[in-house]
């Protein structure tokens, strides 16, 4: 209340004030002693001064008058009267010359060479030059000679309250969190006056709010726009439209203002859970979906944006957990399904399964508001795929001894269509693995035969290919490896490992060996070779040789494999 009281005595005497000092110098000038000030500063200013003060024999100034001041703006049909410069040596003759010089001297300043009347002829602008610096001098008339030192002075135009207030930095953009408490800083705006900010208050200002309450506040003197409701709602309402006012003269009637828009949008904060758009979905897939692949998407909203609308998805219940896993969508934020192990039809026809959205970033202000996540069912029909038939084992291994006969059964594969449809299968064999068609397959019951002779010192192993087809569908064929084994039979008579030449010396001692013999057999009996030598029969009464077993070579189960041919 003192402040306001204040306020309005200044806004009564300010006008008589500024009247007072217009008025006052035309009517008279009290006299005053002032310091000398030189123009310029510079040694010949100052020697002419000193030779002035020698002619005029005077030791003090002689001028009467007091600092000057013109309101800006002012006109009239007559130049303004500024104030009247005088000197005591002026009897009231007219032997006196009074001369002006300096800023705006005899364009803006104009003064009456006899009574020292100093008039303004032009309007004036504080804001473009708020003082004229000017420098004036008592002459004799008759002979132009100085009776005074020049001397200077200021002219001060005077402010008037006539700019208003403008929002430089103006329109202005802020943000503010939704559900910010009352009283939370948003920005401050700032609007300038080119009015004197010294004299009197035609540059205190003074801000309001327009348009723009109940939402929001400003602090009258620092500008400060505040929040001013509790809880405002980016859902609800996310930007506001708030015109702010800058009023000079301290606010009160008869100043001037200056208006700013400033735009303030509620930023986002986390305080919406997600919510499943429906709580139960249905899909359907194949059963011989790839592994990975989408079968379907489910969407919790959030009516927030950004971070705080972001979630991830979980399956938390269900009898399809190790089947099928749940993905989060980071353009969509959809929740993807997929596949993680196969399916089977005839195995599990449907799956039930609970999906759980959850917020990922929490703000803790908003707990109390309930748990920030969401749960839906989703509801999976496996349907049926035409399946290709399905060998009862991945591989089979089958053996036949080399001298097997013609036509004879070496083994028998099986396959079996897994559909509903249970469609007849027919077996083959891929030629491509059978180039000497040595094998034939039955093609209603699988059974393999033998269709040439085999020889195991050829051939070993002899692998094909079975391919089973569904008699109904062609397009659906199965492949299975076969591996038949030659097991060997003897056919195989033994032969000698090498010609052998021997010699021996006429003085030769009985029992000497002359020659070691070995042979080889193509078969492999399981237990190894075992060789039996004799002598052709026409030799076996021959005194001078025999045969006999080498027992220091034997296979790996010591069975003799050479002899030793010695004499008698």
């Amino acid at each position: 209340m003192p402040e306001r009281l204040t306020e309005m005595l200044m806004d009564t005497w300010t006008p008589l004030i500024i009247l007072w000092i217009t008025v006052l110098p035309s009517i008279y000038m009290a006299p005053v002693n002032q310091s000398q000030v030189l123009p310029g500063g510079s040694s010949t200013g100052l020697k002419r001064l000193n030779e002035e003060q020698r002619v005029l024999h005077r030791s003090r100034r002689g001028w009467v008058w007091n600092q000057m001041f013109v309101l800006e703006e002012f006109s009239g049909p007559e130049p303004i009267l500024v104030g009247r410069l005088h000197t005591d040596l002026d009897p009231g003759s007219s032997k006196i010359k009074y001369i002006l010089s300096g800023d705006g001297a005899g364009t803006i300043f104009v003064i009456n060479d006899k009574t020292g009347d100093i008039h303004a002829m032009k309007r004036l602008d504080r804001e473009e030059k708020a003082e004229y610096t000017l420098t004036a001098q008592a002459v004799d008339r008759d002979t132009n000679q100085p009776l005074e030192p020049p001397s200077e002075f200021i002219i001060k135009v005077q402010d008037i309250n006539d700019n208003a207030p403008e929002f430089v930095e103006g329109p202005y953009h802020a943000s503010v969190p939704e559900m910010s408490l009352v009283g939370t800083f948003v920005t401050k705006v700032t609007a300038t006056d080119a009015d004197d900010p010294v004299y009197g208050n035609s540059a205190k200002l003074v801000y309001s709010i327009l348009e723009g309450q109940p939402y929001f506040s400003i602090e009258p003197h620092t500008a400060i726009i505040k929040t001013a409701l509790p809880n405002m709602d980016r859902e609800a309402k996310e930007e506001y439209f708030v015109v702010i006012q800058a009023k000079d003269m301290g606010g009160h009637m008869g100043g001037l203002s200056g208006t700013t828009t400033v735009t303030i949008t509620l930023s986002d904060v986390n305080d919406n859970p997600p919510k499943f758009a429906q709580s139960l979905y249905h899909f359907s897939v194949m059963e011989d979906v790839a592994l990975g692949e989408p079968i379907g998407r489910v969407k919790a909203n959030d009516l927030d944006i950004g971070e705080n609308a972001k979630s991830s998805y979980d399956i938390i219940e269900g009898d399809g957990m190790d089947i099928f896993e749940i993905t989060t969508d980071a353009q969509t934020q959809d929740g993807i399904i997929r596949v993680r192990k196969p399916l089977d039809f005839e195995t599990k026809k449907s799956y039930t399964l609970k999906v759980e959205a959850a917020n990922i970033h929490i703000d803790p202000r908003f707990l109390s508001g309930g748990p920030f996540k969401d749960t839906a069912t989703v509801k999976i029909v496996v349907e049926d795929a035409d399946e290709p038939p399905v060998f009862s084992s991945p591989t089979y291994l089958l053996e036949v001894h080399e001298n097997a006969a013609l036509n004879s059964v070496l083994g028998q594969v099986t396959a079996h269509d897994p559909d509903i449809s249970a469609s007849p299968i027919r077996f083959s064999i891929d030629r491509h693995t059978d180039l000497e068609r040595q094998f034939n397959i039955n093609a209603e019951d699988g059974k393999i035969t033998l269709a040439t002779p085999l020889d195991r010192e050829t051939s070993t192993w002899h692998n094909i290919t079975i391919v089973a087809t569904e008699t109904r569908n062609h397009s659906q064929v199965s492949r299975v490896p076969v591996a038949i084994k030659v097991l060997d039979v003897n056919d195989n008579a033994p032969e000698f490992a090498s010609e052998h030449e021997a010699f021996l010396c006429e003085n030769g001692k009985p029992g000497q060996v002359i020659q070691i013999v070995s042979a080889v057999d193509k078969d492999d009996p399981k237990n190894g070779h075992y060789f039996l030598y004799s002598l052709l029969p026409e030799m076996v009464n021959n005194p001078n040789f025999t045969i006999k077993k080498n027992e220091g070579c034997r296979t790996a189960d010591r069975s003799p494999l050479s002899s030793a041919l010695s004499q008698r």
